[in-house]
C-alpha cells in the first residue's frame, strides 16, 4: 500500500465524514428555528436591512437605572 492508496481512503472517509457533520448541522438548525429557540431569516436580513433607523433584531429591554440600583 502506498501513499497514493492512503491518500485515496483519507480523501473518501474525510468526505463522508464532513457530509455527516453538515447534515447533522442542517438538523440542528431546522430543530432550533421549529422549537421557536431562535429565528434565522432575522439574522439573515441583518444584511439586507443596514439602516440605522431599522430595528433590532433582539429586542429585550436593559435594566432601568433604578433596577441596576437595587441590583448592586
Amino acid at each position: 500500500m502506498d501513499i497514493r492508496e492512503l491518500q485515496g481512503y483519507a480523501s473518501f472517509f474525510m468526505t463522508i465524514v464532513f457530509v455527516l457533520v453538515l447534515y447533522w448541522y442542517i438538523v440542528y438548525l431546522y430543530r432550533s428555528e421549529k422549537k421557536g429557540e431562535k429565528d434565522y431569516e432575522k439574522f439573515g436580513n441583518i444584511a439586507l436591512d443596514d439602516e440605522i433607523d431599522s430595528t433590532p433584531i433582539n429586542t429585550s429591554n436593559p435594566l432601568s437605572d433604578e433596577k441596576k440600583e437595587r441590583n448592586k
